[in-house]
C-alpha cells in the first residue's frame, strides 16, 4: 500500500470485510465471542474489553498515521493519559509538564496522580533549557509536551526535547491533539509516545469521545496494551467506528481548518481590540521557525488577548453568534471559549493559571468570510 497520508487514512486497518466485501469496517457490537474449544478463541477474540475488531481497525490506522509501531484506543484522552502514567510510572517518580498544559491534564497530575506519589514540575516547553533544568536526575520518568500547547499555542522543539529526555533516561511524550497526525508526526522527530484526544480533530465532528496512544517501541506498546486491558478504559466499538469515519477526511478537513485559521489570525493581528495573537503560522510567533521545521501547516487553533481585559474577553465570547460558545475543539464547526473560566478554570491560582483576557478559538471549516464577520461584530 502507498504510504501517502490520505491513502493510509482511508485504507490502513480497513480492508473490505472478508465475508461480504463491505468497504467500511463493521461495528462489532458484541461483548463476547464463541470459542471453538476451551482456550481456543477464533482469531484471538474472546471478550471485547481485551480485543474487538472495530477497535483493532482504528488502532492499526492510528499507528500508521503517526508512523508508530502500536496504536491503542481509549474511552477518552484522559483515560489514555491515565493508563500511560500508571503503566510507566511508580510512586516517587517525577514528570515534567508544560506550564500551560490542558486543564484536564493538569487536573490529572495535581488532583489524581499526585495522591499516589507522582510528582510533577511545570516548565516552559518552548525553552529546552527550562525543560532540562526541570528534570530531576534518576527520578524523572517522562517529559510531557504539548505542541502547540493548550491554550497559549506555544511550540516545543520535539527533536531537541527528545534528546534532552533520552539523555536523562526519560520518555518523551507528545500530546499531538492540536496538530493531528496530518500536520505533525512526533515519532519521526524522536518522541516515544504520542497522545491524542481523538474527540478533537481525528474524530472531527463533535459526536464522539475518545483517546489514543501511539508508541514507537513494540515492547512498550505491549506493556501499554496489557494495562489497557487490565484497567479497562477502552474505546467502545461504535465510538471506534465513528472515529474511523472521521479519520477518512482528516487531511481535507485540516487543510480547510488551516486556511480559515490563517485568515482569522491575520485579521485579529491587526485589530484594535486585540492586544496580541497566538498562532504559530504568524512570522512574529516566537515558535514560528520551529513550527516550520516540524509541522506541515499551523493548525486550526487561534488564541488572542483582548485589549479591555478579562471582562472584555468574556463579552467577546458572549457576543459571538456563528462561533459557538462551547468547550472542546477540532470539530467542523467553529467554537469560542474563555479558557480562564471554562476549560482551564481548574488551574486558577496555580502556576498554570491562564491570562484572564485570553480568548481561544477553534476555527472550523465554514465559509471564512462569515467567520470574519462574526468576529468583527463580537469584537465590537
Amino acid at each position: 500500500m502507498s504510504n501517502g497520508f490520505e491513502t493510509l487514512a482511508i485504507h490502513a486497518g480497513q480492508a473490505p470485510e472478508a465475508r461480504t466485501g463491505a468497504v467500511i469496517p463493521p461495528i462489532y457490537q458484541t461483548s463476547t465471542y464463541a470459542q471453538d474449544a476451551v482456550g481456543a478463541p477464533r482469531q484471538g477474540y474472546e471478550y471485547s474489553r481485551s480485543g474487538n475488531p472495530t477497535r483493532d481497525a482504528l488502532q492499526e490506522c492510528l499507528a500508521a498515521l503517526e508512523g508508530g509501531a502500536v496504536g491503542l484506543a481509549f474511552a477518552s484522552g484522559l483515560a489514555a493519559e491515565d493508563t500511560l502514567l500508571r503503566a510507566v510510572c511508580t510512586p516517587g517518580d517525577h514528570v515534567v509538564i508544560p506550564d500551560d498544559a490542558y486543564g484536564g491534564t493538569y487536573r490529572l497530575f495535581a488532583r489524581v496522580t499526585e495522591r499516589w506519589g507522582l510528582s510533577y514540575t511545570p516548565a516552559r516547553v518552548s525553552d529546552p533549557d527550562a525543560v532540562r533544568a526541570a528534570i530531576r536526575p534518576g527520578q524523572t520518568k517522562i517529559v510531557w509536551v504539548e505542541t502547540p500547547t493548550n491554550p497559549l499555542l506555544g511550540i516545543a522543539d520535539i527533536a531537541a526535547l527528545a534528546a534532552i529526555a533520552h539523555e536523562a533516561g526519560a520518555l518523551l511524550v507528545v500530546d499531538n491533539t492540536f496538530a493531528s497526525p496530518y500536520l505533525q508526526q512526533p515519532i519521526t522527530f524522536g518522541a516515544d509516545v504520542v497522545v491524542h484526544s481523538t474527540t478533537k480533530y481525528i474524530g472531527g465532528h463533535s459526536d464522539v469521545v475518545g483517546g489514543a496512544l501511539v508508541v514507537a517501541d513494540p515492547e512498550l506498546g505491549a506493556e501499554l496494551g496489557y494495562h489497557q486491558n487490565a484497567m479497562g478504559a477502552i474505546n467502545g466499538p461504535f465510538d471506534a467506528w465513528l472515529t474511523l469515519r472521521g479519520i477518512k477526511t482528516l487531511g481535507v478537513r485540516m487543510d480547510r481548518h488551516c486556511d480559515n485559521a490563517e485568515r482569522i489570525a491575520t485579521f485579529l493581528d491587526g485589530h484594535p481590540s486585540v492586544a496580541s495573537v497566538s498562532y504559530p503560522g504568524l512570522s512574529t510567533h516566537p515558535g514560528y521557525e520551529v513550527a516550520v521545521k516540524q509541522m506541515r501547516r499551523f493548525g486550526g487553533m487561534v488564541s488572542f488577548r483582548a485589549v479591555g481585559g478579562e471582562e472584555q474577553a468574556v463579552q467577546i465570547c458572549n457576543r459571538a453568534k456563528l462561533f459557538v460558545l462551547a468547550e472542546s475543539l477540532g470539530g467542523v464547526e467553529s467554537l469560542i471559549e474563555h479558557p480562564g473560566r471554562m476549560t482551564h478554570a481548574g488551574a486558577a491560582g496555580s502556576p498554570l493559571e491562564v491570562p484572564g483576557d485570553l480568548v481561544r478559538l477553534s476555527v472550523g471549516i465554514e465559509t471564512v468570510d462569515d467567520l470574519l464577520a462574526d468576529l468583527e461584530q463580537a469584537l465590537g
